[in-house]
């Protein structure tokens, strides 16, 4: 059966903006990592109902992909889809670590609804598929698109193409397994700042190469003072001229080119 990838991304910049409901605002630059990705495909099976198989932390109604399945059935009603899922198991092979920054979880959900939309003909455009992937989480709508390079804002459901070449960035990721929801607590509680209009639009325009040669690990991601803070193992990853993606635990930079 065809492999579909899953890609992974990381944060060049990532700034707190509010919070809407139970969710955080951000403005952000997402890019693209085009050498880290899951790869999914479908596997016949036996057995009835939803089947999951890869190597997962979570229980398979916790997983991503099975929230998806849920938003997509909910909004088809697809009696071809029911029909899918009962033939078939979705194959995950695993690349992207998670709880890393990476966008590992919200990249496979991505990748499922789109697999679902081509192989049934369900009919459903990329702005459609991204509206069902904000209600499975925040960085869905952007692994949707496939941009190489995007502005994300709102909480994740606003994703605007940026036009930059792409970086060759190198990644990597401790074995330390962090909370996302601890971190922005631990940002709101003791390292809330506000962003400036000047900052925004600067950040809006500058490119990804320029933000990274310009700026600290802290004064581009919000969330690296805080999640040092709860985990301070992470010193012993960290090093200069390295950047933070998401709420970590990855770092990444510009690959050295070598001569």
């Amino acid at each position: 059966m065809k492999k579909y990838k899953a890609f992974a991304k990381v944060n060049i910049f990532l700034k707190i903006t509010g919070k809407r409901d139970n969710y955080h605002e951000l403005f952000s630059r997402f890019m693209k990592l085009t050498h880290l990705y899951d790869e999914l495909s479908f596997e016949a099976k036996t057995e009835p109902g939803f089947v999951l198989k890869g190597n997962f932390s979570c229980e398979t109604k916790q997983n991503t992909i099975y929230k998806a399945y849920e938003v997509l059935l909910e909004e088809t009603h697809s009696d071809a889809l029911v029909k899918l899922i009962d033939t078939y198991a979705i194959k995950v092979e695993k690349n992207i670590p998670s709880f890393a920054g990476l966008g590992g979880g919200s990249s496979d959900a991505a990748c499922f609804l789109k697999m679902c939309n081509n192989t049934l003909d369900l009919g459903l455009s990329l702005k459609e598929l991204a509206k069902l992937g904000s209600k499975i989480g925040a960085d869905v709508a952007f692994f949707i698109y496939d941009y190489s390079s995007a502005n994300v804002s709102g909480i994740g459901e606003i994703v605007e193409k940026f036009d930059e070449a792409p970086l060759e960035l190198e990644v990597i990721t401790p074995n330390i397994l962090g909370s996302t929801p601890k971190v922005y607590q631990a940002f709101r509680e003791h390292f809330y700042k506000e962003l400036s209009d000047d900052e925004y639009a600067r950040l809006s325009v500058h490119s990804s190469k320029d933000i990274l040669q310009e700026y600290s690990v802290s004064k581009a991601n919000d969330l690296f003072e805080p999640a040092l803070h709860l985990y301070p193992e992470l010193k012993n990853s960290y090093k200069k001229g390295w950047f933070f993606s998401g709420s970590g635990s990855s770092f990444f930079r510009l690959k050295e080119l070598k001569h």
